[in-house]
């Protein structure tokens, strides 16, 4: 039960951080404002780190990891290029960017509680990737 949830974790953690890196990836070329490119580039950059650590527990259970699936990632795709083609501004960004880590908060919360019996290594990691959505939003809210 312990491999069980452990690696389900861990999988919807590898998904959620490609979900965000993407979402990431969609906005960059559009923020104006200096600052906020920085939080976001940093907050990538916290993400792909992540995503490494879990790569490597994945690998030594033999588990290739999680996508995200087709239909998350095209109605995100969708709401962001509505948004952004109607207002391409900075608060437009921030305001995307809130709701998508506050959606990922929420979503791997649920998988903390429903896999309860994974590792203290992967809770570990999917706590720290909770705090650093968190930290996003905090860090974004000047821009709303």
């Amino acid at each position: 039960m312990v491999e069980q949830d452990t690696i389900k974790l861990l999988r919807e953690c590898d998904a959620g951080i490609k979900m965000g890196a993407a979402s990431i990836d969609d906005v960059l070329n559009h923020v104006h404002s200096g600052a906020l490119k920085q939080y976001l580039t940093e907050c990538k950059k916290k993400h792909e780190e992540l995503k490494n650590e879990i790569q490597y527990l994945l690998n030594k259970y033999h588990d290739d990891g999680k996508e995200p699936t087709p239909i998350a990632k095209g109605m995100s795709w969708m709401k962001t290029s509505m948004r952004m083609g109607m207002d391409h501004s900075d608060q437009t960004i921030a305001d995307l960017m809130t709701d998508g880590c506050n959606m990922g908060v929420k979503s791997l919360n649920k998988y903390l509680n429903q896999y309860e019996a994974a590792d203290e290594a992967s809770k570990d990691i999917a706590k720290r990737l909770i705090n650093l959505e968190e930290q996003l939003t905090k860090d974004i809210r000047k821009f709303l």
